[in-house]
């Protein structure tokens, strides 16, 4: 199979069936660069796959890629190689929310959401530098969320994992400069995908009625602020961007209200800041 001309640069979309990586897998087509568009059961999305236009570039390929599972990754970037010759990119999108009352969480739950959220990136991480690296150029853009600047109720351990994430990014943006490589870090607020609902893993307090009316009330606020959330399509333009920008710009929110809410975490004081959430869930 020929490979495409090195001008056209390659993107790798984990999580790409739905939401914020299904919008990327668009946006970066659009700009002209090719796209591996990964996820978990491919052949329930095979759509997704076409061919470049006019050789310029936009083709798109689907594989499978689990970011629970080491081999996977590696199978799916050796994919991507075959067809497009390098990947410039990688864009960590996968990932969802579990959210509720943590006393009560099961421990297979927990451990879910961080092999998922948060182990899930550093797999896939340590794969693209190692593909990277020889070419000394290469960037990552990992999907954190305002959430990973701030906190919110009932978001305990998907919290973790997005603090997390905003940690390893930043440390392994110092560490990979040296090399050529950029890190970016894709900071959205409520986003109207099926994080609210499909996507999400809930765990309401059964058997915990001292947690039962707060709970209720809480979710009931949250939930609404993302069905009045940003597009995907909104989301993926800015990752795009940030995917594209040569210059040293770590952070990236992609809207108002995440860009707003974390600055308000920035400069106000905590109890004051506390005091502007709990009252946002009332």
């Amino acid at each position: 199979m020929s490979r495409p001309s090195p001008a056209v640069r390659t993107v790798l979309v984990t999580g790409a069936s739905q939401g914020i990586g299904r919008a990327c897998v668009d946006a970066f087509a659009a700009r002209g660069w090719n796209v591996v568009a990964t996820m978990r059961t491919p052949g329930e999305h095979a759509e997704l796959a076409r061919a470049g236009e006019d050789g310029r570039g936009g083709a798109v390929a689907v594989e499978r890629l689990d970011v629970t599972d080491a081999a996977s990754i590696e199978s799916a970037f050796a994919a991507a190689v075959a067809r497009f010759g390098a990947v410039d990119c990688v864009v960590n999108n996968a990932g969802y929310g579990l959210t509720g009352v943590f006393e009560t969480m099961g421990e297979a739950q927990v451990a879910r959401q961080v092999d998922t959220n948060l182990l899930g990136v550093l797999r896939v991480c340590r794969v693209a530098i190692a593909h990277m690296r020889p070419r000394r150029r290469g960037t990552i853009v990992n999907v954190t969320s305002m959430g990973g600047r701030l906190a919110f109720p009932l978001y305990s351990v998907y919290h973790a994992t997005k603090f997390a994430v905003e940690g390893f990014s930043e440390s392994l943006a110092y560490e990979l400069a040296p090399l050529g490589l950029r890190v970016r870090i894709a900071e959205p607020g409520p986003v109207r995908t099926a994080f609210y609902g499909a996507s999400m893993d809930h765990e309401a307090g059964a058997g915990l009625e001292e947690y039962a009316d707060y709970t209720s009330r809480a979710m009931l606020k949250l939930n609404a602020a993302g069905a009045g959330g940003t597009s995907a399509e909104h989301v993926a333009r800015v990752i795009v961007r940030a995917a594209e920008s040569r210059g040293r710009r770590l952070r990236w929110p992609t809207d108002h209200r995440a860009r707003t809410l974390i600055w308000l975490a920035r400069v106000l004081p905590h109890p004051v800041l506390a005091a502007l959430v709990r009252r946002s869930v009332a």
